[in-house]
């Protein structure tokens, strides 16, 4: 199958989005932390001689295998993990030559459509376990455009949603407009520390440790954070209202900004955006939610954090999950909710959804020590609430871990 004709197994965690709802394809900022968890690809020689082209792909949460050749459709339903597969090996194929036969195996242990990037994370684990036992990683291609982790994130951004990077020329994606930040995360994390990144292109701003006497306890609410159908809709709604705002800008201007922050950067005080989109509600509220998450709340959280100041930290983070209700809109009744129960029935130090929206998963810093309490009571007074979602949620305790590797 590769050039080594050796089994080759990479891992790629989850992340948490701690703030930054929306902003990185905008080119704002987020505040990450790789989680613990995530997505093994093992890939194994086949049988000698092959009896098969292409990949042969299973999953080990599900049954039957699935055989994915290059360029064919393989007749799978929306939103079905061999989709992801077919995406890689198509990209792949296009960026680096055909690829050698094979079988890779799947495992996971992220929840699923909890927020967590578990696509992300598949996409990025195939991305890379295939790159490697094919041989493309020291290959003349992409050593000359992936010189860095900071491009392997970014490159790995553009498999997922079909944009070209450098010569690596672009194929269709997974059907969302999303930007770099889970990728980012995965990549670029290290273990006990949050990330603040700046996008288009990535930069890493500065790190904080997280408190060795804290940690992160994540709630799933058992309602789907898909990215398919009326959710993928709504989801791409939020990015494609910044390249409106963007369009009217250059429009008006002249100018040739490809993404929000630049303009912002020509337009301090974002004055004249304001006048450009005076007409549009929406347009509005997007550009304030931009406005707030990525240039206000964030370097704020971080600062109160990196002093010690757990009260602002929290503070910060109370408005970010604010915003995201009145002004992004991508909240629902059970995340909205799980956030207050854990501020302020359980006293938590801060607490926020995260991801997509529009359900998934909700985060809260505690003391480590009271962590699995907290988790119980948490899900028990969600459960009083919303019996049907919560008869489907989990809770997970973590904290910030290392990026992804080579097993």
């Amino acid at each position: 199958m590769s050039r080594t004709d050796a089994t080759v197994r990479w891992f790629v965690p989850g992340r948490i989005e701690v703030l930054g709802k929306h902003t990185d394809y905008a080119g704002g900022r987020t505040l990450v932390a790789a989680v613990d968890r995530g997505v093994t690809i093992t890939c194994t020689p086949p049988e000698e001689p092959p009896r098969h082209a292409g990949i042969i792909a299973r999953s080990t949460a599900l049954p039957g295998d699935l055989r994915i050749s290059a360029g064919t459709d393989p007749q799978l339903p929306p939103g079905h993990w061999g989709r992801y597969v077919q995406t890689v090996v198509d990209r792949l194929t296009d960026n680096f030559g055909p690829l050698a036969p094979c079988g890779i195996t799947i495992s996971s242990d992220l929840p699923l459509a909890s927020g967590m990037s578990s696509s992300s994370a598949l996409v990025s684990s195939l991305v890379l376990a295939l790159a490697d036992a094919n041989g493309f990683t020291g290959s003349r291609r992409w050593t000359r455009d992936v010189t860095s982790r900071t491009d392997l994130a970014q490159y790995l951004a553009c498999v997922e949603n079909g944009m070209s990077f450098k010569d690596l020329t672009g194929a269709a994606g997974v059907g969302t407009f999303g930007g770099s930040e889970d990728h980012t995360a995965m990549v670029l994390s290290e273990t006990g520390r949050l990330g603040e990144f700046r996008f288009c292109p990535i930069r890493l701003e500065r790190r904080v440790d997280f408190p060795e006497d804290l940690c992160l306890v994540v709630l799933v609410s058992g309602v789907a954070a898909e990215k398919t159908g009326a959710a993928r809709d709504l989801y791409n709604r939020a990015s494609l209202s910044t390249r409106e705002i963007l369009r009217r800008w250059n429009t008006a201007t002249g100018r040739q900004d490809a993404v929000l922050a630049d303009a912002l950067a020509a337009d301090p005080g974002a004055l004249r955006l304001h006048r450009l989109i005076a007409d549009d509600g929406w347009l509005t509220r997007r550009l304030d939610h931009f406005l707030a998450e990525s240039e206000q709340i964030i370097p704020a959280a971080i600062s109160a954090l990196g002093a010690g100041d757990l009260a602002g930290f929290g503070a910060a983070v109370d408005e970010s999950q604010r915003i995201a209700d009145c002004l992004l809109g991508n909240q629902v009744p059970e995340t909205i909710a799980l956030a207050r129960i854990a501020r302020q029935d359980l006293s938590a130090v801060a607490s926020c959804s995260f991801g997509a929206g529009f359900g998934g998963s909700v985060w809260a810093c505690v003391p480590r020590s009271d962590a699995e309490e907290f988790a119980a009571q948490w899900l028990g007074r969600y459960a009083s609430r919303f019996p049907d979602p919560a008869a489907r949620a989990t809770t997970m305790v973590t904290r910030p871990g290392p990026s992804a590797r080579r097993l």
